[in-house]
């Protein structure tokens, strides 16, 4: 029987307390992978996505004690998760690609159920979606909660409340990401926009087994808004169906204006409304402006055709 390559992809920043758990964990669990698939081989893809502290170090010291299914890429510097993500998909070879969050969030032990997923009932991604947010920030759950319940109304893309980046896919799911190479990248949206057969295990929230979260609320809003503007243009529609309502508005206003000065006479009294409708009117321009220049900002930093990253080192 021919070998099956099952590839690991682990985007790392600043997680040197949780690389050297990460490892023997996911190893345990691979372990009993091979007792009901004995041609299963593991290759793991450590992403260092500019680390400021000891996890490079620490993926050297990885890939010398098992050089054989150990593999690594440093980028130059910070390029942000999405990079990551995107640098593992290109360098794994496996006939089935999972990707991991190097903190143990990811319970390894669904890998299994994952791999009988695709290989017995014929799915091409199984992935895993949280059904709790037990221990997180209610105003942070909250917010994800809104955040999901937004773009499946105002995007034809179904995005699974919930529903994280750790999945197995097959190798023809991996190379209809890659086909993407848009340098904006919201995987989860082009997890579900790609299509084919899903699954989803459910599981409860874990918490990380070392380190703390390098996410901050400003990040992930940040993050939302990427994946709203990259996935749906309802925004330019909110821009024009807002355009337009101003404008009614000031044509009822003038009208109301000419109307009180024919029969009433003109008066200096006004203008502190005037002034108000004049800033209304104004913000709302920037308002739309603001959503417009998202876009166009995509398009511009599209037309660069710059890297998506930038390897310093690999392993």
């Amino acid at each position: 029987m021919s070998t099956q390559i099952l590839s690991i992809i682990v985007p790392c920043y600043n997680e040197e307390a949780s690389i050297p758990l990460f490892y023997p964990a996911v190893e345990k669990i691979f372990a009993q992978l091979k007792q009901q698939h004995p041609t299963f081989q593991p290759e793991y893809w450590f992403i260092n996505d500019g680390s400021t502290d000891k996890s490079l170090p620490e993926l050297r010291n990885l890939q010398q004690n098992d050089p054989q299914h150990v593999h690594y890429v440093s980028f130059s510097r910070n390029f942000g998760k999405e990079a990551a993500l995107y640098a593992g998909l290109q360098h794994a070879s496996g006939d089935y690609v999972a990707v991991m969050d190097v903190d143990l969030q990811d319970p390894p032990e669904l890998l299994l159920q994952m791999v009988d997923g695709i290989l017995d009932d014929g799915y091409d991604i199984v992935g895993a979606r949280r059904v709790d947010r037990q221990g997180e920030p209610p105003i942070r759950s909250f917010f994800s909660n809104m955040f999901y319940r937004l773009i499946n109304r105002i995007s034809q893309t179904h995005i699974v409340n919930g529903a994280r980046d750790y999945r197995l896919m097959t190798r023809q799911v991996v190379n209809a990401i890659l086909s993407m190479a848009e340098v904006n990248r919201f995987s989860k949206g082009i997890f579900s926009w790609v299509g084919f057969n899903t699954k989803y295990l459910e599981f409860e929230n874990q918490d990380r087994v070392a380190g703390d979260t390098h996410w901050s609320f400003f990040q992930l809003f940040s993050y939302s808004l990427e994946g709203i503007v990259d996935f749906s243009e309802a925004p330019l529609s909110i821009a024009s169906f807002t355009g337009m309502v101003s404008f009614l508005l000031a044509i009822v206003a003038i009208i109301f204006i000419v109307v009180r000065a024919l029969f009433f006479g003109g008066s200096v009294a006004g203008w502190p409304s005037m002034v108000s409708i004049m800033l209304l009117i104004g913000g709302i321009q920037l308002f739309c402006l603001g959503i417009l220049g998202r876009y166009v900002g995509r398009l511009y930093l599209e037309s660069k055709h710059r890297p998506i990253y930038i390897v310093k080192e690999e392993k």
